[in-house]
């Protein structure tokens, strides 16, 4: 592989004529600055994370902090909210795809959530183009014809309003080096659409809108504001040009979703229910404590108390700052058969009441197709002049606990559960390390957190001796048995040409190293991202 150095950065992959468009001399310069001002304290926050954790393994659970009560009890707001992030009643997201950033603009939603993190596999040339078709959205200016249909795709008079969700904190970018360490992913992201789009956005009088994922504490929000702050003063921008909507899909940041609004609050104008990551955190920070081990990912639902709970409190605290409260992903995929498909309809209909009921400003979908539904449910609670429920506080809940939100979830674990684990994960793991990180499987859009639940609930399962409902006590050899039988149905059902082309024998082999060794793999996407550089660069 060639290394070509610009800037002082060190670049470790192909660097075409569209991706010098990208890495310029000036954006390689400002990876290098952003990288060696903020990487330490990343670092940092990293590690930190590890020694909390280490806590949670001995015992302790995880609670509302003393040390900040003094935020949580005193009277302050965010920044006013622009104007175009007031009605954000149904929101589409998906991978950075070109077809697919057309498709989800033009689609009858407020928001286009462009996604570089669960729903994107970060391979080279996903990344770079990615970028591309993100500033060519902007410029109103993208366009996609099909090779195979002739089809041509452009984008509406009027298409939804675009905001990036960036990578974690805990991804890397091992393709770009600076002073011999990898550039953190999530300052890629930011920085390259930042430069390359904040001039275009701020002529048509809007900002740089960011979401934020997978934080856990109030100092991991100090650190992105800080990342803000510094950019917006290097580019003579406004403090608040760059806004962020926060994902709050881990179990510590539940606790700490006051602080973290303090912390950002110039910059922040929303939380988000990411529920799917937010199963997955429970079972990953609780892994140790065999009394709080989920039953079948099926059955864990917005309707279990823990849940409930949390999007109730994420609403109250919301509000009471002056910030918008969105709801969850419909993952479901519309059915052409047309009795399914009532039944589709029916289940996110149920699910976007309750979101809806409880107070919710907005919420996510994953296909265009159910945006007729979504909208329906939120229209009842929303008009053209009521764009969001910022009065509904919820003052008079009682108080919710820390027990509420860790109260353990009752259901059975059986062998059809844990079966439809193990072929999600495999198929999912199959496309990402062939360079898709969105994919249908059985009537869901599946993005890395839906994997990531399938995968650690065996994995505690098998650690705290579980028995399944037949009465079969779960074991890593019982895993490897149904894993090799599952493998086979798959096989059968994508067929040989796929099979061959995804990778499946590399993604069986992965699944089952992360899912029986005795250590939890804190993200399957980390070891997994070895075996798609060896595939897509």
């Amino acid at each position: 592989m060639t290394t070509t150095s610009r800037a002082e950065l060190s670049i470790i992959a192909p660097l075409t004529n569209d991706y010098q468009q990208i890495l310029t001399e000036s954006a390689c310069a400002l990876l290098v600055e952003l990288t060696r001002e903020f990487r330490p304290r990343l670092k940092q926050l990293l590690a930190e994370r590890q020694i909390v954790q280490q806590r949670y393994d001995a015992g302790e659970l995880p609670d509302f902090l003393a040390e900040t009560a003094n935020i949580r009890q005193t009277d302050w707001q965010v920044a006013a909210i622009p104007e175009d992030l007031r009605d954000r009643r149904v929101e589409i997201t998906g991978p950075v795809d070109r077809k697919m950033i057309i498709n989800a603009l033009n689609a009858d939603v407020k928001v286009f959530m462009a996604d570089f993190e669960d729903s994107q596999a970060p391979s080279w040339q996903g990344l770079m183009q990615g970028q591309i078709n993100l500033r060519d959205a902007n410029l109103g200016t993208i366009s996609y014809t099909d090779e195979n249909s002739g089809k041509h795709y452009a984008l509406n008079p009027d298409p939804a309003l675009l905001v990036a969700r960036v990578r974690g904190m805990h991804l890397w970018e091992k393709h770009l080096v600076v002073d011999g360490e990898p550039v953190p992913g999530s300052i890629v992201d930011f920085a390259l659409y930042f430069l390359h789009n904040y001039q275009t956005r701020t002529a048509n009088g809007s900002g740089v809108y960011y979401y934020v994922p997978k934080l856990q504490t109030h100092q991991e929000a100090k650190w992105w504001d800080d990342l803000f702050r510094y950019t917006e003063q290097k580019f003579n921008q406004d403090i608040g040009c760059i806004r962020t909507t926060v994902l709050i899909e881990t179990l510590p940041a539940v606790f700490e979703m006051d602080e973290i609004l303090y912390m950002l609050k110039d910059h922040i104008v929303a939380l988000n229910c990411g529920r799917w990551d937010y199963i997955f955190s429970y079972i990953k920070t609780l892994k140790n404590h065999a009394d709080r081990v989920l039953p079948d990912r099926q059955v864990v639902t917005m309707q279990q108390p823990f849940l409930n709970a949390y999007s109730r409190l994420l609403v109250r605290t919301c509000h009471k700052r002056g910030a918008l409260a969105m709801g969850g992903m419909a993952a479901l995929i519309p059915s052409k058969d047309q009795a399914e498909n009532t039944k589709i309809l029916a289940k996110v209909r149920a699910d976007k009441e309750l979101e809806a009921k409880n107070g919710h400003d907005g919420t996510w979908i994953a296909h265009p197709g159910l945006a007729a539904t979504v909208n329906t449910v939120l229209d009842q609670y929303l008009t053209a002049t009521k764009v969001n429920q910022l009065d509904v506080t919820r003052e008079q809940d009682a108080p919710i606990t820390a027990a509420e939100l860790l109260e353990p979830c009752p259901g059975e674990r059986t062998e059809e559960g844990m079966r439809t684990n193990i072929r999600v994960a495999l198929q999912y793991i199959a496309a990402w390390i062939s360079g898709k990180g969105c994919v249908p499987i059985y009537g869901l859009m599946e993005d890395a957190a839906t994997a990531e639940i399938s995968r650690t609930s065996i994995w505690q399962w098998i650690q705290h001796k579980k028995q399944l409902s037949n009465g079969q006590l779960i074991t890593n050899q019982l895993f490897s048995t149904m894993l090799e039988q599952e493998s086979k149905v798959v096989r059968q059902e994508v067929g040989e040409a796929l099979w061959a082309e995804q990778s499946f024998t590399q993604a069986q082999q992965l699944l089952l190293d992360i899912t029986t060794c005795d250590q939890l793999v804190d993200f399957l996407t980390l070891p997994a991202y070895e075996l798609l550089s060896q595939s897509n660069g």
